[in-house]
């Protein structure tokens, strides 16, 4: 079965700023079409994005809006197996067509992080990262250009689709089964904050915070992010990799007076740490797709 795969850079912690897309086409465990744009977010940069991918207002000074390149999208995503890395990209497109009233496709995404911890041992509870898995498998690519991060998870879908004797079809029956069938793990609810992550949830490995004015109860959003298999912990270390910040602070601010949690995220991420920063309602969407 043919496939795409599909990797997106945003402008800032709103998932839906979207500013570059790319995307690749494969059928018979080969490329044959891609397509990269940068996009104007019609939202402002954080400074803290722009260090990550390089990407700023000047860069999309001329480049089309997502309404303008929904058509082209939508001709890739036409018929196809839509794969990409962890559900963020897909969540991204996803609050993209709704933040424009867009119509969007009947797609079917894959997740190919959900398929490297099936398909290799040791990616099975951690490091199952787009950078780390495909240097596991030799795959050399620039990592935060969309379109090289998109070939870089086509890379992977093709080698555990060749290590696995597994197609397409056979990999979305089994990211839909337990990562190993035989265990019975169930989360730890032991603290009143803190919790540990189910480790069959679906991003299991990943350490979260939280900051600002939440709609959600601190504890109910404990218990739904240890579901999806999230550690959630009260502070930032440098073992964070997602901190979630309500969407009132993200729009009073506009990227500035952040709490003391969001600043410290982003000096870790300026040393080199892979922490993303993403806001409550697209945390809230993460979840539809993740449970």
């Amino acid at each position: 079965m043919d496939f795409i795969t599909i990797d997106v850079e945003t402008a800032n912690a709103d998932v839906a700023s979207i500013c570059q897309i790319g995307i690749a086409k494969y059928s018979e465990n080969k490329i044959i079409d891609e397509w990269v744009s940068l996009v104007n977010p019609e939202d402002y940069f954080d400074s803290i994005n722009v260090d990550i991918h390089g990407i700023n207002e000047i860069d999309i000074f001329d480049a089309p809006t997502f309404p303008e390149i929904v058509e082209k999208l939508l001709s890739f995503f036409q018929e196809m197996v839509v794969v990409s890395h962890t559900h963020f990209d897909k969540v991204s497109v996803n609050r993209a067509f709704s933040k424009y009233h867009l119509e969007t496709a009947d797609t079917v995404w894959l997740d190919s992080a959900q398929i490297a911890r099936r398909a290799w041992p040791e990616f099975s509870r951690k490091g199952y990262g787009l950078k780390n898995v495909a240097k596991h498998i030799g795959y050399e690519f620039k990592h935060h250009d969309a379109l090289e991060d998109a070939k870089a998870a086509g890379a992977i879908m093709l080698e555990a689709i060749k290590i696995s004797n597994m197609d397409i079809s056979d990999w979305q029956k089994r990211v839909a089964k337990s990562i190993n069938p035989s265990a019975q793990s169930k989360p730890s609810y032991s603290e009143p904050i803190k919790r540990d992550g189910n480790p069959e949830g679906e991003l299991f490995g990943e350490v979260i915070a939280f900051t600002g004015a939440l709609e959600i109860s601190r504890k109910n959003t404990a218990d739904l992010a240890a579901n999806i298999g999230c550690a959630v912990k009260t502070s930032i270390t440098k073992k964070t990799t997602l901190l979630v910040v309500g969407d009132q602070d993200i729009l009073r601010f506009g990227g500035k007076n952040k709490s003391s949690k969001h600043i410290k995220a982003e000096e870790f991420i300026k040393q080199g740490q892979n922490i993303r920063i993403i806001q409550e309602s697209d945390f809230k969407e993460l979840l539809t797709h993740a449970s």
